[in-house]
């Protein structure tokens, strides 16, 4: 006997279901036997098989795109045991396969959030898949890094879901985002109305003060740019305050030559919005004294800008002092000492005025909060200076 055609034999993939209500993947190979021309009888094969459905080539490309891939994929059974670990897992959380593999998954989920392993173990136990959720896993350092999971079952090869796998998405860059868009706009509502009602308390009193209209608009344009400054040094530190350094460089040094009359001096502090705003205002009045009547008048006039950190008292001591100026008339103040001094006591700080032979000096004392001083990133107590000429 011999088979007449390959059509004689065929193969069909089954799943049957025992007694006890487990399925098994059964192969069915059948060899129809001809004699004569004429089929004679049939012989039907059949084996337990076990193919997952993927050829060698497409789980070797498979392991490729977990093991490359940008995105954390980890394996757990539905007791929460770590199965499988990538190398992105191991990137973002900071935990290598060896530390992860046969441990419990709630090694990264915050106390707070263990009800959500809960909330996915049911819903795998009953076939479903859980769609992109944002959530928070903690790394091996300590930190908090905010995710974007998928958590889908995972089959043996009798259809019974054994396991889990898990894609999460690194969103902390996008998270940063969302509350840094969320806080510039809380605060630029703020800031919009103090900057609108402090301009218009400017152009009242520049416009009382002023002699003709040409010095109001110059007066009047001065400050309102001097505003402008300050709010362009707070966008860049995402409006949570101004380098005080860069804010004294950007009023004192505008328009100025690089000629070495003018010293910066002092250690590096953060100031909030409210005090940059202030401070702003104060250094564009003394700029603009001193480049009227005062050293930066003259060829031959310096001017030091310097200021220190009193940790005890929480204090900021801010001098300014020109020196090689004419001799200034000692008198009424004008509306920009004037300013000067307002700014400084809504600020809850002290300033005085020294008319000296060579020229103004002016000292400023600052209440100093350490909490501003921490979320800078700097230490209240360190008094160390640095040198701008």
């Amino acid at each position: 006997m011999a088979l007449s055609s390959r059509e004689e034999l065929s193969q069909t993939d089954i799943v049957v279901e025992r007694h006890d209500g487990s399925r098994t993947p059964i192969r069915s190979q059948t060899r129809l036997i001809s004699e004569g021309g004429a089929i004679a009888c049939s012989v039907t094969l059949l084996c337990r098989h076990t193919a997952g459905g993927l050829d060698r080539l497409q789980q070797e490309r498979l392991a490729a795109i977990v093991s490359t891939s940008d995105d954390i994929i980890i394996g757990k059974t539905l007791d929460g045991i770590v199965t499988s670990w990538n190398a992105a897992a191991t990137r973002i959380l900071g935990y290598a396969p060896e530390e992860m593999i046969g441990r419990s998954i709630t090694r990264i989920i915050p106390p707070e959030l263990m009800e959500e392993e809960t909330y996915i173990i049911s819903k795998l136990r009953s076939g479903e898949k859980v769609d992109h959720f944002d959530t928070e896993r903690l790394s091996k350092d300590g930190r908090r890094v905010a995710l974007s999971l998928t958590v889908s079952p995972l089959r043996d090869e009798f259809s019974n879901i054994v396991g889990a796998s898990k894609i999460g998405r690194d969103i902390t860059e996008r998270r940063r985002a969302e509350d840094l868009q969320r806080r510039l706009f809380d605060e630029l509502n703020h800031r919009v109305k103090n900057t609108l009602a402090t301009v218009l308390a400017l152009a009242k009193q520049s416009a009382r003060r002023a002699v003709n209209p040409a010095q109001f608009a110059e007066s009047f344009s001065g400050r309102v740019q001097a505003l402008a400054r300050v709010h362009d040094l707070l966008v860049r530190g995402e409006m949570v305050g101004s380098e005080l350094a860069s804010l004294v460089q950007a009023e004192v040094l505008v328009g100025a030559k690089a000629d070495g009359r003018i010293e910066i001096s002092g250690p590096p502090l953060i100031l909030d919005p409210r005090t940059s705003g202030q401070i702003g205002l104060t250094l564009h009045e003394l700029t603009t004294n001193a480049k009227k009547f005062g050293a930066l008048s003259t060829a031959t006039g310096q001017l030091l800008v310097e200021w220190k950190i009193l940790p005890q008292q929480q204090e900021l001591h801010f001098l300014w002092r020109e020196s090689g100026a004419p001799a200034p008339v000692a008198g009424n103040p004008g509306f920009g000492m004037s300013l000067i001094r307002q700014t400084i006591e809504s600020a809850g700080g002290t300033s005085e005025l020294d008319f000296r032979e060579d020229g103004l000096q002016y000292s400023i004392r600052l209440p100093l909060s350490h909490s501003l001083a921490r979320k800078a990133g700097f230490d209240v107590g360190n008094e160390s200076a640095g040198k701008w000429i």
